[in-house]
């Protein structure tokens, strides 16, 4: 068997699919009826959407197959998103790259498969629209095109879902994207015995600036605050705009040392700086409150975000007191 090598674009990619915050969910008519209608129209026993994460890949919707993901290492996915057309092994027997793989020479004994690479329109390929047969076959033309017009349906579908769940004013994440990827981000820590810790940050007398400077201004200011966040968060932590002037981020850790402290004094000092340069009468400042989460002690994303809003609220009423 021949393991894929890994793509060179790997670290953008892997963000390009998180960033559609779709592992792990629940299944959805709009795929399934993609792959339904794709097991019918090539008379094939499965067909699969698969999204190739890192270890693994994971199958947003399966028809014919009794499994949710399979590891990487022996997936027919990971060669297909190596390449931009679609990619075809007719008959594994005659194959030496999966002539002795075990999703061949076991269950569920693949003998043919033509995958489509679900590429982006930013050119990040995430995964797979692929078809499985347990007998070889031909694959013609116009077989080819009809995969390939499927194919860019689930694209579509793919990308229709990001834009449902960003903020349109800043860019980030919204309630909605926070908590699919919040909770995608903590099954992660649960599975690999990783810690985390969820932040929850309020802009001070924001209130003020709306009242002083105009909604346009506001509006700005959430704009230059939701970069900063980004500047001082890793590209994979979760960060969105949970709505008016509030924000979150989930960060991911090992148990012994959480890098929230850090990461909070340097969006302070990068925030600071902000607003030496831009001196137009207001000031951005923050509160913020943290809750761990321990991987071997889970607790729901809702139960985290509330014991951060409890201490991010103390720290405003402490600032206020001191004013």
């Amino acid at each position: 068997m021949l393991k894929a090598s890994i793509p060179v674009d790997e670290t953008e990619r892997l963000n390009a699919l998180y960033r559609l915050e779709i592992l792990d969910t629940k299944t959805e008519e709009r795929f399934d009826r993609i792959t339904r209608l794709a097991r019918r129209l090539f008379d094939v026993p499965i067909c699969l959407i698969s999204l190739v994460d890192k270890d693994r890949q994971w199958f947003k919707s399966c028809v014919g197959l009794d499994a949710c993901q399979t590891a990487r290492d022996i997936s027919f996915c990971s060669h297909t998103i190596l390449q931009s057309d679609i990619f075809v092994v007719e008959d594994t027997f005659e194959d030496p790259r999966f002539v002795d793989n075990p999703l061949v020479t076991e269950t569920p004994h693949i003998r043919f498969y033509a995958g489509y690479p679900l590429t982006l329109s930013n050119g990040f390929r995430v995964g797979t629209l692929c078809i499985l047969d347990t007998r070889p076959r031909h694959f013609d033309e116009e077989s080819l095109k009809d995969l390939q017009d499927l194919g860019q349906m689930v694209v579509s579908e793919l990308e229709s879902h990001q834009t449902a769940t960003l903020d349109p004013l800043t860019g980030l994440s919204n309630l909605r994207g926070f908590e699919r990827l919040g909770r995608q981000c903590l099954l992660k820590c649960e599975r690999y015995q990783q810690d985390a810790t969820l932040m929850f940050f309020d802009l001070d007398h924001f209130k003020d600036i709306n009242d002083r400077f105009g909604h346009q201004e506001g509006n700005e200011a959430l704009k230059a605050f939701a970069g900063l966040l980004l500047e001082s968060f890793r590209e994979y932590d979760v960060v969105a705009r949970l709505g008016g002037d509030e924000f979150a981020a989930v960060i991911s850790h090992d148990k012994m040392l959480s890098p929230a402290i850090g990461i909070i004094h340097r969006l302070r000092q990068t925030l600071a700086a902000h607003n030496i340069s831009r001196a137009i009468g207001y000031q951005i400042e923050f509160s913020c409150g943290c809750a761990r989460f321990d991987g071997q002690s889970p607790l729901e994303l809702d139960v985290l975000l509330k014991q951060a809003d409890t201490q991010m609220y103390r720290e405003k009423q402490h600032k206020q007191r001191n004013d």
